[in-house]
């Protein structure tokens, strides 16, 4: 796995590789998590990998970030980063400058903060986290 780090510098953006390795060979399950969060319509599945949270995020249709999360973390838009991939289902994701995308399965993300969020259709939402699983949801 390669990390790229973009760098701004005065001519312009520059990317950077940086190798990431494990030690470890390791595999847990999301049905056997070492934590669990359960805030209204939402379930979050974390493990822990040597060095690495990846999260198992499930909203369920209706879920609203502004509803759902929000009174659990007291900000007004989402202030975590996200890295992910999307499993199933739909969500519409629009940052506070007003820019909307949708997500949806298959699809791979970034998430900067500064957003709200919530669930598109009646099928729930799952994705997979691989920076915001240590912070998400957490008051």
């Amino acid at each position: 796995m390669m990390i790229r780090l973009a760098l701004e510098a005065d001519s312009g953006e520059e990317d950077m590789a940086a190798p990431v390795t494990v030690a470890k060979f390791q595999v847990q399950s999301h049905t056997q998590p070492d934590e669990v969060r359960t805030p209204s319509k939402t379930r979050v599945e974390v493990v822990h990998l040597e060095g690495f949270t990846i999260g198992r995020f499930t909203f369920a249709p209706g879920w609203r970030w502004s509803e759902c999360i929000k009174p659990v973390v007291k900000t007004d838009h989402c202030q975590v980063s996200h890295v992910g991939y999307a499993v199933s289902g739909r969500i519409t994701v629009r940052l506070k400058d007003g820019t909307e995308k949708a997500i949806g399965a298959g699809d791979s993300y970034t998430i900067p903060p500064g957003h709200d969020a919530w669930v598109e259709g009646d099928q729930p939402f799952v994705g997979i986290e691989i920076m915001s699983a240590d912070v998400y949801a957490k008051p």
